[in-house]
């Protein structure tokens, strides 16, 4: 079965974001094998390494990085949940990503976003990052634009209300899994060749 990550790009106190990654992971969860790869998990040093780790044959990472790589190596896809700060992705987030040299080569990433305007500019930075790491960013983003802390329960379910809109964020979710599994198969299909 498909493998997919549900990466929650926050750390910080009083975060929302692990409960829109707690949705994903439902909805990923109804069509591949899902786990929440949640950076609280995965504290890692300020990226400070010489030299770009797609360019380092000799790297050496340091044990908490190298649990990271690792782990993200696992997965056939991933999801990234992340708030917007300051226009852009989290400074964690983007930590993680700095550390990754070819773990996520040729794999799909969906992006799912949320902040004042749905974290458009969290999902802009980061069509911008995942390439220079070799990920494919799929076409479709999501950006959550209702508050989160009141939309999704602690178990990861949609309210009614929200969930039952014709066109709203459920449906577009779904439509974003689905297509997220799709690559992600027929990525796995093109690397055995």
């Amino acid at each position: 079965m498909t493998k997919i990550a549900v990466i929650v790009g926050s750390t910080r106190e009083g975060r929302v974001t692990d409960k829109l990654a707690k949705w994903v992971a439902v909805e990923a969860g109804k069509l591949a094998d899902v786990e929440v790869l949640d950076l609280k998990d995965y504290p890692m040093p300020f990226f400070a390494e010489a030299i770009s780790p797609r360019y380092n044959p000799e790297r050496a990472p340091a044990p908490e990085v190298q649990k990271w790589l690792d782990k993200v190596a696992e997965f056939d896809g991933y999801a990234i949940v992340t708030p917007e700060y300051n226009r852009s992705m989290s400074a964690v987030l983007k930590n993680a990503i700095d550390a990754i040299a070819y773990e996520t080569e040729n794999k799909p990433v969906a992006l799912v976003a949320h902040g004042s305007s749905g974290g458009a500019q969290a999902v802009a930075s980061l069509r911008i990052a995942l390439p220079g790491i070799g990920a494919v960013v799929i076409p479709t983003a999501l950006f959550f634009t209702d508050g989160v802390g009141e939309a999704i329960d602690e178990a990861g379910v949609l309210k009614a209300e929200l969930r039952d809109k014709p066109y709203g964020h459920q449906t577009s979710l779904e439509g974003q899994m689905k297509s997220l599994v799709w690559y992600a198969e027929a990525l796995v299909a093109a690397r055995k060749q």
